[in-house]
C-alpha cells in the first residue's frame, strides 16, 4: 500500500495497450507514468488495485498480470457500470489513476510441491491467471498443474492466445469447455462442474483454486466435496466484494473480516467460520 497522507490518492498511469477479449471484456495493459510507483508497486498474485477514470470514478479490479513479468500491470475488465463503460471507451496512450496493491494474496509459497487444480468460469479466469502464470514462471516449484476453464460460448472465452499456449505446453494440462458451441467449435461442450466430475481428481496432495459465476462455484464446491476434498484444500477469491481497498468504507465486511484487507483470498474453511454465503 502506498505510504502517503491521503490513501485515496492514485498514481498517474498510462494505458499502453487494449486487447479485446470478448464482446464485453477488454484487457488493459498499464504502466505508471513516474519512476517511484513503477519501482514501488510490489504485488502478489491475488491482490487487486483501484483503477480510476478521472472525472468519472474508480473501481477495484483484480490484477491479472503476474509479478514475475515486471514493468506493467494488466486488468481484465468486463463492461458492467459507469467506470467500466468509461474504461471501455479509452484507447492506448490515455491516462488513468491506479492505487494499491490491496488485500491478501494466493498463498503460492505454501503451494510449493503440491499439485494445483485451477477451476475458472468466464471472467473468473482473470484473477486466477495471475497465479497460474506465477506458478508457470516458477514451474519447478510445483507439482502437476491442471486448469478447467469454461465459458458460455467460444466467443466468451477470455485470453484465447494464452489458452492456446497453455494447451500446447507439455508441463500442464488445460481442460477447455463451453456451455454451447458454434459452427467452428470442435472442442468439449459441457458445464465446468460436469468436467470436474468427469475428470474425478484425487484430493491427495492437491490444492484447488476456483473463481467464476456463483452457480458454477456452488456446483464445483459440491463436486469437490463429493470427491473428498477438505475445506482447507479449496481456495477462492471474493473479488465481487472488493470496495474501497483499505477497509474504511465498511461495505466489504463478512462478519468480522474485511475483504479489502483480510481478503479477497480465502479458503473454504475460513469462509465457513465467517458464515459467508458461497
Amino acid at each position: 500500500m502506498p505510504n502517503r497522507s491521503n490513501p485515496y490518492l492514485p498514481d498517474a498511469a498510462r494505458i499502453e495497450e487494449v486487447r479485446v477479449e470478448t464482446p464485453d471484456t477488454k484487457t488493459f495493459k498499464v504502466v505508471f507514468c513516474d519512476d517511484d510507483p513503477r519501482a514501488g508497486f510490489a504485488y502478489r498474485p491475488g491482490q487487486f488495485a483501484e483503477v480510476s477514470v478521472f472525472g468519472v470514478g474508480e473501481a477495484p479490479f483484480s490484477i491479472t498480470s503476474t509479478p514475475t513479468r515486471a514493468g506493467f500491470l494488466e486488468f481484465s475488465i468486463k463492461r458492467m457500470g459507469r467506470v467500466t463503460r468509461a474504461l471501455h471507451e479509452m484507447i492506448g496512450g490515455e491516462g488513468i489513476g491506479v492505487r494499491g496493491p490491496y488485500g491478501n494474496n494466493f498463498p503460492v509459497d505454501e503451494w510449493r510441491g503440491k499439485r494445483l487444480l485451477f477451476i475458472g468460469g468466464g471472467i473468473g479466469l482473470a484473477p486466477l491467471r495471475s497465479a497460474i502464470n506465477y506458478c508457470l514462471d516458477n514451474r519447478g516449484d510445483y507439482g502437476d498443474i491442471d486448469i478447467i476453464y469454461g465459458a458460455r460460448s467460444p466467443a466468451d472465452l477470455v485470453f484465447k492466445p494464452e489458452l492456446e499456449q497453455w494447451a500446447n505446453r507439455d508441463d500442464m494440462t488445460l481442460h477447455l469447455t463451453v456451455d454451447a458451441g458454434d459452427d467452428e467449435w470442435t472442442g468439449r461442450v459441457g458445464f465446468v462442474p460436469a468436467v470436474l466430475a468427469e475428470l474425478g481428481p484425487s484430493p491427495e496432495g492437491i490444492i484447488t483454486i476456483t473463481c467464476g459465476p456463483p452457480i458454477m462455484i456452488r456446483l464445483v464446491l459440491q463436486g469437490l466435496a463429493q470427491l473428498g476434498f477438505s475445506d482447507e484444500q479449496i481456495v477462492t477469491t471474493l473479488e465481487m466484494r472488493m470496495k474501497c481497498g483499505i477497509g474504511k468504507c465498511g461495505r466489504c465486511n463478512i462478519g468480522r473480516s474485511y475483504v479489502c484487507v483480510d481478503g479477497p483470498v480465502y479458503n473454504l474453511a475460513q469462509l465457513r467460520q465467517l458464515g459467508a454465503e458461497h
